[in-house]
């Protein structure tokens, strides 16, 4: 990504919380019925979702342990 230092740094904080939220909000859509996948059944599109939720919770937990 980005060169090393605290300006590269801060744009990797920057984009690695951009692709949070947007997995966040792709499998809450997914879970909610709101985003679906043509010629999926609702129910694979669903339990889709919630993986992409619980993946993207524990790799928030793992990026932080790995910090500390």
């Amino acid at each position: 990504m980005a060169k090393t230092g605290h300006l590269g740094n801060l744009i990797n904080l920057a984009v690695w919380i951009t692709g949070v939220l947007v997995s966040l909000a792709v499998g809450f859509g997914m879970a909610d019925k709101i985003l679906t996948v043509r010629y999926i059944p609702e129910i694979v599109t669903i339990i889709a979702g919630w993986v992409v939720i619980v993946l993207t919770i524990v790799s928030i937990i793992l990026a932080i342990a790995n910090r500390v």
